[in-house]
């Protein structure tokens, strides 16, 4: 029995999807296509803004969102590191960016503004803006000082209407930036652009949001993370709320570390003599109030009683722990 071999297609073509395609990856293009258009727009800033709105339907911003937010910063192009680029060839930069605007609050106000429209108008930018301004930080030793400085006041301005968020300052901790004074330096201009856009609540109600308040130290070496440097230094630039705010905060740590340790302490039943120059050791150390010292005691030793449910029987018990009074006399 013969086998008849099934016919075989010659010349046959395959068709390849759109989607199989890869586009080549060609942010040069884009940048031509974006320099040439923000130079054609001219100084006006709105005209800029109608331009990137309208431009967006045609150019991948999604894709080319690094270089986008480079050269509306900076102008061009930044390699890694923060140099630029296209230094030397004028027709691959543009001075329609933050960093060849007027050093004024503002001019950069108005700048601010056109990030605001475009991401408002593209919501995908939003992810991608906050990386940008978090690599720019990282960036800032390449960058001269004016151009700091306008940095600064364009992420202060931008986290006082909330386009920004605060955690995009946790690229100041950088050790090289902390130890050239860079970090402490573009903190302070950040904040008083803030503050003028809002006032020092935004400011510190942000921060703890973002779990940055118990590290503004920290844009300090080492050798100079001290309250009072910090205090000296923002007050110094015009920023006491902040250095008031820090204060608490420190306060505030202080009380809940020794609350804890006196805690310990009173349960494993200390000689109460050790336990009142520990205190006393403690409230001269971090400068503590009588007052709030006599409550933290209070409270500790409140807490180390297992409360009687009835309610008849809990006078009797807390009169048993009134030595309290005694420790409190010895610590006034």
């Amino acid at each position: 029995m013969n086998k008849h071999q099934k016919p075989v297609l010659t010349g046959q073509r395959f068709k390849t999807r759109k989607r199989d395609e890869k586009e080549k990856f060609e942010p040069t293009v884009f940048r031509d296509t974006l320099v040439q258009g923000l130079n054609e727009a001219g100084d006006d800033l709105e005209a800029v803004a109608k331009f990137l709105d309208s431009t967006g339907s045609r150019l991948d911003y999604r894709r080319y969102a690094d270089t986008l937010f480079d050269i509306l910063v900076a102008g061009s192009m930044l390699a890694p590191g923060g140099t630029r680029i296209d230094d030397g060839d004028k027709t691959k930069m543009t001075n329609h960016c933050v960093f060849s605007a007027n050093e004024d609050h503002e001019t950069i106000r108005n700048y601010a503004q056109v990030f605001n429209k475009l991401i408002r108008r593209y919501k995908y930018l939003e992810k991608a803006f906050e990386d940008e301004m978090k690599k720019l930080l990282l960036f800032l030793k390449a960058f001269s000082e004016t151009e700091q400085t306008k940095l600064a006041m364009l992420s202060g301005i931008l986290l006082g209407n909330g386009t920004l968020p605060a955690t995009i300052l946790t690229s100041l901790f950088t050790d090289s930036l902390v130890k050239e004074g860079i970090a402490a330096s573009f903190a302070v201009k950040l904040f008083k652009a803030w503050m003028a856009e809002k006032d020092a609540n935004s400011v510190t109600s942000s921060l703890r949001k973002a779990n940055l308040d118990k590290r503004l130290l920290e844009l300090f070496p080492v050798n100079r993370q001290s309250v009072d440097h910090f205090a000296k230094y923002f007050t110094d630039a015009g920023l006491k709320e902040l250095s008031d705010f820090l204060r608490v905060q420190q306060s505030l740590g202080t009380r809940k570390e020794l609350q804890k340790e006196l805690q310990e302490r009173l349960s494993q039943e200390c000689p109460i003599k050790e336990v009142v120059l520990y205190v006393k050791e403690e409230m001269k150390r971090n400068d503590l109030p009588e007052t709030a010292v006599i409550g933290l005691l209070w409270t500790c030793i409140m807490n180390a009683v297992e409360w009687n449910k009835k309610e008849e029987l809990v006078a009797e018990q807390a009169l048993k722990h009134l030595k309290v009074t005694a420790l409190s006399k010895e610590l006034t």
